[in-house]
């Protein structure tokens, strides 16, 4: 029986598909500003990181396309928009350096996960360059092979 790598408890959502089209390079821990309503929604997993990015406007980080969905039971005068932006919580030399990287030509900052630390929602954000077609069969055959590795040793160990 192959077993599937354990996710910490704290880890709330990954982004699979960043780490499939593109090659996360610098991998960075940022606040999340959320509002009450967002953090009964984590807690509960109602949660998608797909196509979120970040961008910098007036000197700040800004992540566009996560989509929070809210709960049933979320109170009626509250405006609940699912994929408003959230503003980052970063220090100001961080800033800076992500957003310069960030302009540099084939570069993206993605939201690669979610997680709780303490009491506290944190994302990890990437700086990522995209990949081509041929960058992401040759990771999929590496992939491949690394599993027909590890069944052709399971194999071999049970029969020795």
């Amino acid at each position: 029986m192959a077993k599937k790598k354990k996710v910490p408890d704290n880890v709330i959502i990954q982004n699979r598909k960043a780490r499939h089209d593109y090659f996360l390079e610098d991998k960075i821990e940022a606040g999340i500003e959320l509002k009450g309503w967002e953090v009964k929604s984590l807690r509960a997993g109602k949660v998608q990181l797909i196509d979120s990015y970040v961008i910098f406007k007036n000197g700040e980080a800004w992540l566009l396309g996560a989509q929070i969905q809210p709960l049933p039971t979320a109170s009626t005068h509250f405006v609940t928009d699912p994929t408003r932006t959230r503003r980052l919580l970063l220090h100001r030399k961080e800033l800076n350096r992500l957003q310069e990287a960030a302009e540099q030509k084939g570069y993206t900052l993605v939201a690669n996960s979610l997680y709780w630390k303490k009491h506290l929602v944190k994302c990890q954000i990437a700086l990522a360059k995209g990949k081509q077609l041929h960058d992401k069969r040759q990771a999929e055959k590496e992939r491949d092979w690394g599993q027909q590795k590890q069944r052709l040793m399971r194999a071999h160990n049970r029969e020795g």
